[in-house]
């Protein structure tokens, strides 16, 4: 392509940098050892030293040249562009990692002369007058006498990263802020511990293995969730009152505090002293690595076997796919449906926690394949076939709304109702009628079609607890599309939803509410529900025995009926409710509270 003369310089310059070793600079190494050391100890949160972290964190910083409010501000930008990278490429140890980076950024960004406002848009809003003041005498770097001043008067300081400036939005009570975000809540969920998370945050949580609460590190018995109206309430009531929007969607970083709560979490069930790591000598030539599960360990670097591991490691990639590829060639080919049964539930068991795996099978044809497995299996009327294959199924849509989308394109509502309609395998259909309902568009289809009375018949049958359960929550997501009300009513579910809440048994009980809550914003499931003969009756007991959060849902759910409905009111007051509303008016919680009130002076 290029003249020989031209080519031998190239190919001087090709050998030339073929001999070329990049070395770290020493300096930026012992800045790189400082940052690691901040990391190690900013696991111990609580008993962080803000002394001696800011110190650290000021030394590297200024080491790097971050001297200034507007280069803070770029390192912001660039660290917040590093998260969305990891996050695109599913990398949770980065992620976590930056996010910490992020965090002290935040943190220690209003010690520099205030250039930009903190909250990374451009604006000239004065640093806290405490801070500017003392540094006012030490230059655009901050350092020297004024730096040490600042020192001495750290102690009388606030570094809380939350605490707004004045003329901004004030910090929302700890009870409507996730635990794990520490941000209002958009879509507030309680699970086993009874604590309330956002379900965007909870949802990852559980999907990276953990089956603890976050909050408490107890270990929870199931890992359902269950939206808590209540909290969404007053968090809207909170808004109005301070002038803040109410959320719209939820949070899209964790941030910080979701790496804290998973490192509090591998402590806690890890027994190894984090004395040790935190005394390790850093001068050494370590990594130090962020592990899935959130552990930090360190691990001794050795280049002979890195480099003996990589082909070993290259290798197992291709075994994998080579696997992948006879999978895929099975279902697709086998004509003996026992043959295929084994390979499905091996992709089966595969998929269980394996994200990549979904990823990979979704998009090679796999969901396809696994339909034309669970065809089969229905038309051959093999009922175990027939959980293996919807098992499967529901393992490769996990965490994965492509893979749901791609299952509804292929027709995977039309199989489920052949399933359910000439098979026992009751439980595997529901798990995935449950799993496509978090999909919005697949409510609709879901709630269109024979799966509503089928789920709803559920609910009256003496069938596996976890069946009902599943059935509960799915018709919990079906209700949300108002749409599918009519539909729903048909089905009967305000029977036997009224069948569950007189039960009392606490296991329906609060989900069942929580479903009814959403039928009334259609004014002829309002009507419906007023007439049923036993309903108000199991709603004003729940009132009298029921447990906090079942109060609170049932007299918000009595708090809908009567709003507008003169003979519901009545119907509500024979039941003998005002010395229970009287009561949760005083000891409720404070959602409770609230709402007994309104519907009193109702």
């Amino acid at each position: 392509m290029v003249p020989q003369s031209i080519g031998c310089q190239i190919l001087e310059i090709v050998s030339e940098l073929e001999g070329t070793v990049f070395s770290l600079d020493l300096f930026e190494k012992q800045v790189g050892d400082e940052i690691i050391t901040l990391l190690q100890n900013g696991r111990k949160f609580e008993e962080c030293n803000d002394t001696n972290e800011l110190e650290s964190f000021h030394q590297a910083a200024s080491r790097l040249g971050i001297s200034s409010s507007r280069a803070a501000l770029t390192e912001r930008r660039a660290l917040k562009k590093v998260i969305e990278r990891a996050r695109m490429e599913e990398d949770k140890r980065k992620e976590s990692i930056v996010a910490y980076l992020l965090h002290l950024m935040r943190k220690y960004s209003k010690l520099f002369r205030s250039e930009v406002s903190d909250d990374d848009s451009q604006g000239s809003t004065p640093c806290s007058p405490t801070v500017l003041g003392s540094l006012e005498d030490g230059g655009s770097g901050g350092s020297g006498c004024a730096f040490e001043r600042q020192l001495s008067k750290l102690n009388s300081f606030n570094f809380k990263p939350n605490i707004r400036r004045s003329g901004q939005i004030p910090l929302p009570p700890e009870e409507l802020r996730c635990p794990i975000s520490l941000q209002l809540m958009y879509e507030p969920v309680v699970i086993a511990s009874g604590q309330t998370y956002e379900r965007i945050c909870i949802e990852k949580w559980f999907s990276d293995g953990h089956d603890t609460c976050p909050k408490t590190q107890q270990k929870l018995p199931h890992l359902s969730l269950t939206p808590n109206y209540c909290v969404k309430g007053l968090i809207a009531s909170w808004c109005e009152q301070n002038g803040v929007p109410i959320p719209d969607a939820p949070q899209e970083s964790l941030d910080l505090n979701y790496w804290r709560l998973a490192l509090s979490a591998s402590e806690t069930a890890n027994s190894r002293s984090m004395d040790n790591v935190g005394s390790c000598n850093f001068k050494e030539a370590k990594v130090v690595s962020l592990e899935k599960s959130g552990t930090i360990k360190e691990v001794e670097v050795n280049e002979s076997e890195n480099e003996s591991q990589c082909p070993q490691e290259e290798v197992s990639e291709i075994n994998v796919l080579e696997r992948y590829q006879e999978f895929l060639s099975v279902l697709n080919e086998e004509e003996n449906l026992m043959e295929s049964c084994k390979v499905v539930e091996q992709i089966r068991l595969l998929l269980k926690d394996d994200e990549e795996a979904r990823i990979f099978m979704g998009a090679n044809g796999f969901v396809e394949g696994l339909l034309r497995f669970l065809e089969s299996a229905v038309r051959e009327g093999n009922a175990m076939a027939q959980e293996i294959g919807a098992m499967a199924l529901f393992n490769l849509a996990v965490n994965n709304n492509r893979n749901k989308e791609l299952m509804l394109a292929a027709g995977v509502i039309r199989l489920l109702e052949s399933m359910i309609s000439n098979s026992n395998a009751h439980e595997a259909a529901t798990a995935l009628y449950l799993n496509l309902s978090c999909l919005e568009q697949a409510k609709s289809i879901i709630g269109s079609s024979k799966a509503v009375l089928f789920l709803v018949q559920l609910l009256g049958h003496e069938t596996d607890a976890q069946c009902k359960l599943d059935a509960l929550h799915t018709l919990y997501n079906l209700s949300t599309d108002h749409s599918n009300i009519l539909n729903l009513l048909s089905a009967g579910i305000v029977n036997h939803l009224q069948s569950l809440v007189v039960s009392g048994d606490h296991t329906w009980t609060e989900k069942s509410i929580t479903v009814l809550i959403n039928l009334t914003s259609s004014e002829t499931a309002k009507e419906e529900m007023v007439s049923a003969s036993d309903l108000i009756t199991g709603l004003a007991s729940v009132l009298d025995a029921g447990k906090p959060i079942e109060q609170e849902q049932a007299v918000s759910c009595l708090l809908l009926l009567c709003n507008g409905n003169e003979k519901c009111s009545q119907i509500v007051l024979q039941e003998g409710v005002i010395p229970a509303l009287v009561s949760m008016s005083v000891n409720a919680t404070t959602r409770g509270r609230e709402m007994s009130q309104r519907l009193l002076m109702l």
